[in-house]
């Protein structure tokens, strides 16, 4: 289930998403990028970073940056996920740190948040979804509160045109647009978002390739998607693709259960 968050919110925050997860089999996720950092609160179970002899367990709550490719993250029980879903820069302008330090990165709560964030995870596990939408608008709003508002007009625009564009431009566009230097569009997403900006393009470009996908006519075909959404032909479409998902389109489409756009469950593709 997908909500959204208060008006006051939703510069800084995407959405809210709730998962649940009934099998008590290991099951395996793969999380990859959408642009966007999130915080996910574990209120079952937690998740497991790898299965072995000795498991890794992740925190109970923990914040992830922007990716670099994917994570596998396992469950073995079941599990209900809160996923706070922030704006490309929403992370930076509540809480003021620089974004590239939580690049490709998953830390655990406390480490980011004060001892507050103790108490809301406690109330998240004891509430039903409409409660639990409250308790979260309410604890973010306090941080917005207390944090003074800074000028987010550069990176505001160049996101809308990157959005417009779906991700398909150059730099030099992008220059030309905003009316500032490349090396300083690059210092401005680094810090705002954690991504150079043609870094940033390519997950978005990549996200249109998924919608194009997801809505895609019977009878149309993958190459036919491939170049409506900017890609210069199939191999350089499943390079990308693979980079960012490790595995091809067609394992996408077949093997996957799809969660929500960046969260997906793997299976065994001879289950098919």
């Amino acid at each position: 289930m997908q909500v959204s968050p208060s008006k006051e919110l939703s510069p800084y925050i995407k959405h809210y998403l709730f998962l649940d997860n009934a099998e008590t089999a290991v099951q395996k996720f793969r999380l990859f990028s959408d642009g966007n950092t999130g915080l996910v609160f574990s209120v079952k179970s937690k998740l497991i970073s790898k299965i072995g002899e000795v498991k890794d367990y992740l925190p109970a709550s923990f914040l992830y940056g922007q990716l670099n490719g994917f994570k596998d993250l396992y469950s073995e029980n079941e599990i209900t996920l809160l996923i706070v879903v922030f704006q490309p820069n929403g992370i930076h302008q509540l809480l003021g740190i620089p974004a590239h330090e939580f690049h490709d990165a998953i830390i655990p709560v406390e480490e980011v948040f004060d001892q507050k964030i103790a108490v809301l995870q406690e109330k998240l596990s004891e509430q039903n979804n409409q409660a639990r939408v409250a308790l979260l608008n309410h604890f973010f709003r306090s941080i917005m509160a207390a944090k003074p508002s800074s000028n987010q007009f550069l990176i505001d625009s160049s996101l809308n045109f990157i959005m417009a564009h779906k991700g398909l431009f150059s730099i030099k566009q992008l220059v030309e647009y905003t009316g500032y230097t490349e090396r300083h569009l690059e210092r401005k997403f680094k810090e705002c978002i954690g991504l150079n900006p043609k870094k940033f393009g390519n997950i978005i470009r990549l996200h249109h390739f998924l919608k194009l996908l997801k809505n895609k006519p019977d009878d149309t075909n993958l190459t036919t998607i491939c170049y409506d959404a900017g890609f210069s032909d199939q191999s350089h479409l499943i390079k990308e693709f693979r980079k960012h998902t490790g595995i091809t389109p067609t394992e996408y489409v077949y093997t996957t259960g799809k969660l929500t756009n960046n969260l997906i469950k793997r299976f065994p593709a001879s289950t098919f």
